[in-house]
């Protein structure tokens, strides 16, 4: 049963969907083997079974109780040391195997978004289960590429005796930017030479420089007085009115800002009935601009909270900071060593049926139906140009050691990130064709870490001098705690429900 349920899936998966070097006899024997373990059968359908487990889980940020245990009691087996419950936060760990220097990281996310549950391989809205969570940036792949590429590494370090230490950290709540600013504060970057990110993508490439925006994630809570809203309205004061207030002086605020910013909020609580005057409302922010700016562009949005108070005879009673984090400062030479073994692995090949699904989710889109990609992207060089974009708490790993992001295909060119398009296609063979590249071409680039003292000393060069213009400075104030109760009550609500649809590994 064993062997035929394999020779089904070399059927369906077979090794050549992988683009192969033209000459491995230049490469060396312990990079061949890393390369070759990830492209077995039995490592392809582990690694893919694991990621559509994880996709099935959709677990909001702080609340990945099962993804990653997954993830970690797969290393465990594999013989990392695990260390779970790290940092403050029940589903951050770090697994390590090896010892001495160099030590190489590698980092992983597996925590999905709220509001966009949808069908495995449907080219058309229709959610999994309405209103629940999914992975709409890739999370399940990444997390399980991350694994991936660290047991391959350590399975090449046994059979060829090389050292050094590999390290996989299990970040959470990476969509809410949470975890790893209280990881460094926690020192578990402490004595890393080098780290491997990776992202799921439509591309297959790398680049480096400055990138994304800074961020503060906070929350203003104000506080009022009750009293009845018809019979005697005066006596009381409005919290939601502060809330009101504050959100209008943002919103003027917007055009005495520098372009480079970004600005947006949700209100979390206004009351609960409309003839009662609210007592307590909240609002929760992201200032978002470059490292230079977003300081100063967060006081003038705590001053405008201020003002509101002020207006409406309520209290600011709190201001909380869930998070702060800076751009993301990807390394040269580390993005270069990245470069040369994406090329080396390649992109994967397409089948005509995932070509078809590519072109009907695009169809659908109102995206060109063009299909999945046929090359890898080349070196991206900064633009010089304002970044913009979205934010990744990988920016603050990128200051206190050597990062670069590689990010690998499976992705539908056209869909939209944090879209139930993005979940449509987050599953099946076009995700394991995908994180089966990202994860080859990180342990590769491990190898090479570990392997070519000459590369890494060239890469920490860079990264010494380059502190010595940014040196790190966190955001997050000494007195921020994890925000563990952030999902904790959405993801209660929908776990039960989901459960019926979790396909287990």
């Amino acid at each position: 049963m064993y062997i035929q349920k394999m020779l089904a899936y070399m059927i369906l998966f077979p090794v050549s969907v992988f683009s192969q070097p033209s000459d491995t006899l230049l490469i060396p024997p312990e990079k061949q083997f890393a390369l070759d373990y990830i492209s077995r059968p039995e490592m392809f359908e582990k690694f893919g079974r694991i990621s559509d487990a994880i996709w099935s889980y959709a677990e909001l940020g702080l609340q990945e109780y099962k993804s990653s245990a997954l993830l970690s009691e797969t290393l465990e087996e594999e013989g990392f040391k695990v260390e779970m419950g790290l940092a403050g936060m029940p589903t951050c760990f770090v697994a390590t195997y090896g010892s001495g220097q160099p030590v190489i990281g590698i980092l992983g996310e597996y925590d999905a978004l709220p509001m966009i549950s949808q069908k495995a391989l449907v080219p058309k809205q229709d959610p999994l289960v309405e209103g629940a969570p999914g992975h709409g940036c890739g999370h399940n792949t990444m997390g399980t590429a991350g694994i991936a590429a660290a047991i391959a590494v350590k399975n090449a370090m046994d059979e060829y005796d090389l050292k050094g230490t590999i390290k996989f950290f299990g970040s959470p709540a990476e969509e809410t930017i949470i975890s790893r600013p209280y990881m460094i504060r926690a020192g578990l970057f402490e004595g890393i030479d080098a780290v491997i990110d990776n992202h799921h993508s439509s591309r297959f490439g790398t680049s480096y420089g400055v990138d994304g925006n800074a961020v503060f994630s906070v929350i203003f809570t104000f506080k009022g007085k009750t009293a009845h809203s018809a019979g005697a309205p005066w006596s009381g004061r409005s919290a939601l009115d502060a809330v009101e207030l504050m959100n209008i002086a943002t919103n003027y605020l917007r055009e005495h800002l520098f372009y480079t910013h970004r600005l947006h909020y949700i209100i979390l609580e206004g009351g609960e009935a409309p003839n009662v005057v609210p007592d307590k409302a909240s609002v929760w922010y992201y200032v978002r601009n470059t490292d230079e700016r977003v300081e100063e562009m967060y006081e003038r949005v705590v001053n405008c909270a201020k003002g509101a108070a002020l207006a409406t005879g309520t209290e600011l009673s709190d201001i909380r900071i869930l998070t702060a984090i800076h751009q993301k400062h990807s390394n040269k030479a580390l993005a270069e060593l990245f470069q040369k073994n994406i090329e080396l692995t390649g992109m994967p090949e397409w089948t005509e049926k995932e070509q078809q699904y590519a072109r009907a989710l695009q169809k659908e889109l109102g995206e060109e139906e063009k299909g999945m990609p046929e090359k890898v992207d080349s070196l991206k060089a900064p633009s010089g140009k304002f970044v913009g974009g979205g934010s990744t708490d990988v920016g603050e790993v990128s200051l206190i050691a050597p990062t670069a992001t590689i990010v690998f295909p499976g992705g539908v060119p056209g869909s939209i990130g944090h879209h139930w398009s993005t979940v449509a296609g987050n599953y099946g063979s076009l995700a394991w064709k995908g994180l089966n590249a990202g994860a080859r071409a990180m342990a590769a680039s491990a190898i090479d870490l570990l392997t070519l003292p000459h590369e890494l000393a060239s890469i920490k060069a860079e990264f010494e001098q380059y502190s010595k213009e940014h040196p790190y400075k966190p955001f997050l104030p000494d007195d921020a705690t994890p925000p563990l109760d952030l999902n904790k009550e959405l993801m209660e609500k929908w776990r039960y429900i989901m459960e019926d649809h979790y396909k287990e590994y």
